[in-house]
C-alpha cells in the first residue's frame, strides 16, 4: 500500500526533531567493495538526513577481521567489532556441499550468533543494516533474537546467499532491481521496496572539462565519442587484451580512455607505442584513475566494463551506454546475470561468453561507435534504470524502521 510521499516525510522528519539522543544504527555486511562501500554510502547519507534536523548519528560495524570493511570502517571513523563467520562454498553438487571445509566453517557460525547477539544487546541499535555477506547471518539473526529492526540491501539482480538466508527474518528487504521482487520469499514480498544500489555522491557531480585538464587529454578530438575502458581497480588481463586487438580500429573513431591496472600498465604502454602518432594521440592509459572518476565517467559516450553491482549502479545513475563483460568467476555468476539484465533492457551489450573475442567487440561496439542515436537511447534506458537516489531511500527505510514508522 503506498502512501503520500509528502506525508511520510513530515511524518519521518517530526520523529527525527523528536531523538532525545543520537540515533544508533548498526551495520554489518563486508568482504568485497560490492557490499562494504554501498553500507559505507547509507551511513553517509543517513548521517546527514539526521544532521539536517541537528541530530547525530552513532554508527557500529560489525564485520570480520579480513574483510575490506575491516579497513574502511575505521579510516572513515566508525567504531568496529568482529565476529566469528564461515564461508559456504557454492557447488552445483549437493554432495560437494558436505565438504570438510563447508562443514568446519558451519561451526563457525553458533559462535558468530553468540558474539554477535551479545554486540547487539550491548549497543541497542534502533535498526540493524545488512548489506549481505557471510557476516551478515550471525548478525542477522542476534537482531531477530535481540528484536531490533533489521533491513536488508540486497545489490544485485539475484538474491546473495546470505540475504536469502535472512529474508524472512527482516522487517524490511531493500532491492536494487524490480527484477529481484519475484526472487523473495513470498513473506518477504509485502514489505520489500526497490530501493536502487547507493552509488558515491561525488560519482553524481563530475565534469568532462576537468578530466581533459586534469588528465592531459590534449590529443583527443572532442568531435568524436569518447570511450571509457576499465577491469576494475585492479583491471583486468582479459579486458586489455580484448581492447588491444580493437585499438587500432577503434582509435580511427574515438578517443580512449583505458585503466588497465599496475599489472598490465607497462604493457600496455609498449602497444601503446606501436601505434601511428595521430592515433597514440586519442589513448590514454594508467593504471588507476582516482578522484578524476567522476569527470572521466562523465567525459564518457561510452563505457567498457565488468558488471558488478557497484558498476552498474554507477552506469545507470549516470546513463551511461555500456558493454559488458562479466567476470566469469563471479559468485552465484552475478555479474552475468547483472550484464544481461541492462541486455534485455537495451542499455547495454554483454558479451557473457567466458571465451569473448575480439572480434565480438568489435561487432558490439561497431553500432554504437557509429550512431550518436543508438548511444542516444541507450544512455536513455540505462538511465530509466537508474536509481541515482538510492542511498535517500535507503536512508528513509533506516530511519522508518528505527523510529517504529
Amino acid at each position: 500500500m503506498e502512501r503520500s510521499s509528502a506525508v511520510t516525510s513530515d511524518s519521518l522528519a517530526t520523529r527525527i526533531r523528536g531523538l532525545e539522543r543520537p540515533f544508533r544504527l548498526l551495520v554489518t555486511g563486508g568482504g568485497t567493495g560490492g557490499h562494504t562501500y554501498p553500507a559505507l554510502t547509507a551511513v553517509r547519507a543517513t548521517q546527514a538526513r539526521l544532521a539536517q534536523h541537528g541530530k547525530a548519528l552513532d554508527v557500529l560495524w560489525v564485520g570480520t577481521a579480513n574483510g575490506l570493511e575491516a579497513r574502511v570502517a575505521p579510516a572513515e571513523g566508525i567504531s568496529f567489532e568482529t565476529v566469528a563467520t564461515g564461508k559456504i562454498r557454492r557447488s552445483s553438487n549437493p554432495l560437494k556441499l558436505a565438504s570438510p571445509a563447508n562443514i568446519k566453517d558451519m561451526g563457525r557460525v553458533p559462535l558468530g550468533v553468540a558474539q554477535a547477539r551479545s554486540i547487539v544487546s550491548d549497543f541497542k541499535p534502533d535498526v540493524v543494516l545488512s548489506t549481505g555477506g557471510y557476516v551478515a547471518v550471525p548478525v542477522g539473526l542476534a537482531a531477530k533474537f535481540c528484536r531490533r529492526p533489521l533491513v536488508l540491501h540486497e545489490q544485485t539482480v539475484r538474491l546473495g546467499l546470505a540475504n536469502r538466508a535472512l529474508a524472512r527474518a527482516a522487517t524490511q528487504v531493500a532491492v536494487s532491481s524490480e527484477s529481484t521482487l519475484p526472487l523473495l520469499p513470498e513473506a518477504a514480498r509485502a514489505t520489500a521496496i526497490v530501493t536502487g544500489n547507493p552509488v558515491r555522491p561525488e560519482i553524481l557531480t563530475g565534469h568532462p572539462d576537468k578530466a581533459i585538464s586534469a588528465l592531459g587529454l590534449t590529443g583527443f578530438d572532442r568531435t568524436l565519442p569518447t570511450v571509457y575502458v576499465t577491469g576494475g581497480a585492479r583491471g583486468s588481463a582479459q579486458i586489455n587484451t580484448l581492447l588491444q586487438g580493437v585499438l587500432p580500429w577503434l582509435l580511427q573513431s574515438a578517443n580512449v580512455l583505458h585503466q588497465c591496472g599496475s599489472a598490465s600498465l607497462d604493457q600496455c604502454r609498449q602497444h601503446a607505442d606501436t601505434l601511428p602518432p595521430q592515433l597514440r594521440a586519442r589513448y590514454w592509459v594508467s593504471d588507476f584513475i582516482g578522484p578524476e572518476l567522476p569527470d572521466v565517467l562523465t567525459l564518457a559516450d561510452i563505457v567498457i566494463s565488468r558488471s558488478g553491482a557497484g558498476t552498474i549502479a554507477e552506469l545507470t545513475a549516470l546513463g551511461k551506454p555500456a558493454i559488458l563483460i562479466p567476470l566469469a568467476s563471479s559468485a552465484g555468476h552475478e555479474q552475468a546475470h547483472n550484464a544481461q539484465h541492462l541486455e534485455r533492457s537495451g542499455a547495454a551489450i554483454a558479451l557473457t561468453k567466458e571465451n569473448a573475442t575480439t572480434e565480438q567487440l568489435q561487432h558490439a561496439l561497431e553500432p554504437v561507435i557509429t550512431s550518436p542515436e543508438r548511444r542516444t537511447h541507450m544512455a536513455h534506458q540505462a538511465r530509466h534504470l537508474g536509481r541515482p537516489d538510492a542511498a535517500a531511500q535507503l536512508t528513509t527505510a533506516l530511519l522508518q524502521a528505527g523510529l517504529n514508522e
